[in-house]
């Protein structure tokens, strides 16, 4: 974590993403640190407001995260966390979500 920290610390960033599952410990603790909000992005229906929503592609199909429309504010700069990148489905469909909002990915 303190890596994580040291390396984000000076870059002006507003709000942390931390992706279901992992990413929540690793964005969460990292948000707290840096003295910024976290946002969770969740799998689909899990969430209890209204929600933007992203497909991404699977080996075998398709899959969807969600987070609250409300989440993120136009301009904010956003720090998208996930604890495995695999093929990079899941973190870009995170990204998009956050580009959705009107945030930029930092």
């Amino acid at each position: 974590m303190e890596i994580l920290y040291n390396r984000y610390k000076d870059k002006k960033i507003d709000v942390v993403a931390g992706i279901e599952s992992r990413g929540f410990i690793i964005g969460a603790i990292l948000a707290n640190k840096l003295g910024v909000g976290f946002v969770p992005i969740r799998k689909k229906g899990k969430l209890p407001y209204e929600v933007v929503r992203e497909e991404y592609s699977l080996e075998y199909g398709t899959d969807a995260i969600e987070m609250h429309k409300d989440s993120i504010k136009y301009g904010q700069k956003v720090l998208v966390v996930d604890d495995l990148i695999a093929t990079g489905g899941t973190i870009l469909a995170g990204c998009n979500l956050v580009k959705k909002l009107g945030g930029d990915i930092f």
